[in-house]
C-alpha cells in the first residue's frame, strides 16, 4: 500500500522550554514560524502567534488537518499552555491531534552517535534522562540525581537536551555534547516525529492526552509538604 500523504496543513506548537515556537507546515515542509518572546509567558504570546501565522498563509483555523504539540517533559506552565491550546484547537476544528514526546524529538536532532542521552533539569540537582539508540528508546524516562547518572555514561555517548544549560559544565572531559542549537526542540523535528505517528495511523484523544510529567511541580510539592 502507498504511504499515507502528510497532512496538507499542520500547526506545530513547542512550549516545553522558554524558547517557545509556533510553526505551520504544508505537507512535509515548514511554511511559517514564529519564536515566542522569552521574557513573556507563553500564554500571552501563543494565541496571537497562531492567529498571525494562519492569517499570513491565508489559512482559516478550520482548514487545519493536524495540530502537533510537544508534550514534555519540560516547563510545567509551558506544557500546560501548549497542550491545552492544541487540545482546544483539535476539538474546535475537528483536526487530528498528535502529541509528541519532547525527548524523542531531541534524540532525533542529535548528531550521529551509537547512544544518545537526552537530559533536562528536574530541579534539586536531578535530571530527567532518557537513553536512545538510532531514535529508539533504550530505557524509560526517569528522574535521577546528576551524581548517579554521570558514571553511567557509556563511551561515545552523545548528550543533548536543555539540561545542558544547567549541567553541561559539570560533564567529564571527553563526553560528547551536541551543539547548543540542538538542545531545544525545533519545529521541523517535531513535524517529522509527528508524521511518523500519522503514517502509523496513530491519533491522540483531545480529552485524554496529558503532559508528560514524572512528579509534581515544585509549588505542588511545597503545598503537599505543608499538609494542605
Amino acid at each position: 500500500m502507498p504511504e499515507p500523504a502528510a497532512p496538507a496543513r499542520t500547526l506545530i506548537l513547542e512550549t516545553s522550554h522558554r524558547l517557545g515556537r509556533v510553526a505551520l507546515a504544508a505537507g512535509e515542509q515548514l511554511v511559517g514560524e514564529r519564536r515566542l518572546d522569552e521574557s513573556r509567558r507563553h500564554a500571552r504570546d501563543l494565541a496571537p502567534a497562531i492567529r498571525d501565522l494562519l492569517a499570513g498563509q491565508g489559512w482559516p483555523a478550520r482548514s487545519l488537518e493536524a495540530v502537533v504539540v510537544s508534550r514534555g517533559p519540560g516547563s510545567y506552565t509551558g506544557l500546560r499552555v501548549g497542550l491545552m491550546s492544541a487540545k482546544t484547537l483539535a476539538y474546535a476544528t475537528g483536526c487530528v491531534l498528535l502529541a509528541v514526546d519532547t525527548f524523542a524529538v531531541l534524540a532525533r536532532q542529535a548528531p550521529e552517535a551509537d547512544v544518545v542521552d537526552v537530559i533536562a533539569d528536574a530541579q534539586q540537582d536531578k535530571l530527567y534522562v532518557q537513553r536512545y539508540r538510532a531514535g529508539e528508546r533504550l530505557a524509560p524516562l526517569a528522574i535521577v540525581p546528576f551524581a548517579d547518572w554521570l558514571p553511567t555514561l557509556p563511551e561515545g555517548v552523545c548528550v543533548t537536551g536543555p539540561g545542558l544549560e544547567q549541567f553541561g559544565m559539570r560533564l567529564q572531559a571527553g563526553v560528547r555534547v551536541a551543539g547548543r542549537e540542538q538542545w531545544f526542540p525545533q519545529p521541523q523535528s517535531l513535524l517529522e516525529v509527528a508524521l511518523a505517528r500519522w503514517r502509523r495511523g496513530e491519533r491522540d484523544d483531545p480529552f485524554a492526552v496529558e503532559p508528560l510529567y514524572l512528579r509534581a511541580s515544585s509549588a505542588e510539592e511545597k503545598w503537599k509538604e505543608l499538609g494542605r
